[in-house]
């Protein structure tokens, strides 16, 4: 099976450097026609330039493939929409789209500035709404489409200092685990990937026998096959780091069931807690539809 993007058309958030400029290489060598969006700010989300996206386009361009560069600022309605819309313009249609577009403003939450928290979410999450929301009905219309969220080990598991990070990304898997179920009767197939390498918002932040474990280059045959046909699966988390590709998941320990309002007390809580808390046998849920089944007919023990 050889996984090929000839003539398809593919969007990259955030394309100007790092993995999103590996994203756009590696898919337009397999024959993927990019946009490459890059703001060209710092890795604090200030200032701007022309500079990445171009030099990404460029590179691409004298290597033989066709791409576009934009410079708009996705983490506003009008910079996703006019992305999506100067992408139209040459190309005519969308196939795949890659939010990957990040900053990083990392403080201890007492020290955060409420504004540094609120300019995450509005980058990462709003910044991956956007676009999303620009280029999905498009997709609908065709009937086919894949979209790549990006979400962090930070926000699945957590990490110091990054709660507005941390919450941004974690609000990026609830917002696929709910578009995917509206996204699926249109062929739209919807999946995150939760990258973990060495790039320009990374640097420093590993020690150094793990930095040289984390190769980009690990990342994008994942990212690359989430965006193709032969991609089946929605609503996935993929893990990609270091060589190891995972899936994660959202379980549900087996719990504790009482009969009667009269028997839940704070007390039977307590005594209950280990029980309540015990992972093994935990289940996933497809939807919350599933969730609530399950507690309207629980499982036998």
């Amino acid at each position: 099976m050889s996984i090929r993007f000839d003539k398809k058309v593919v969007v990259i958030t955030g394309a100007g450097g790092g993995l999103g400029r590996m994203y756009a290489l590696y898919l337009a060598e397999l024959g993927a026609r990019v946009c490459v969006n890059d703001l060209g700010g710092t890795e604090d989300g200030t200032g701007s330039s022309a500079a990445p996206a171009r030099n990404v386009a460029e590179e691409i361009e004298a290597a033989g493939g066709e791409a576009i560069a934009n410079y708009d600022d996705v983490s506003l309605t009008d910079g996703a929409n006019n992305l999506i819309r100067q992408t139209l313009d040459r190309f005519g249609t969308i196939d795949a789209l890659i939010c990957n577009a990040g900053i990083l403003r990392d403080k201890t939450f007492l020290k955060m500035p409420v504004e540094d928290f609120e300019l995450v979410l509005r980058v990462h999450l709003l910044g991956s709404v956007y676009v999303t929301k620009a280029a999905f009905p498009v997709m609908k219309e065709k009937g086919y489409g894949r979209i790549v969220l990006t979400t962090s080990v930070a926000g699945l598991f957590g990490n110091f200092g990054q709660t507005n990070y941390s919450a941004a990304k974690l609000g990026v898997v609830g917002f696929m685990n709910s578009l995917k179920l509206e996204a699926l009767r249109y062929n739209v197939l919807i999946n995150t990937i939760a990258p973990l390498a060495m790039t320009r918002l990374g640097a420093g932040a590993f020690p150094d026998e793990l930095a040289a474990e984390l190769k980009p280059g690990f990342i994008t045959p994942a990212v690359a096959y989430l965006c193709s046909d032969q991609c089946r699966t929605t609503g996935d988390i993929i893990s990609a780091a270091g060589g190891w590709y995972r899936k994660v998941q959202m379980v549900e320990s087996r719990g504790v069931h009482v009969e009667s309002e009269s028997q839940a007390t704070p007390e039977m809580i307590a005594t209950s807690f280990g029980d309540i808390t015990n992972m093994e046998g935990a289940r996933s849920f497809g939807s919350a539809q599933e969730e609530f089944e399950s507690i309207l007919k629980p499982p036998s023990r």
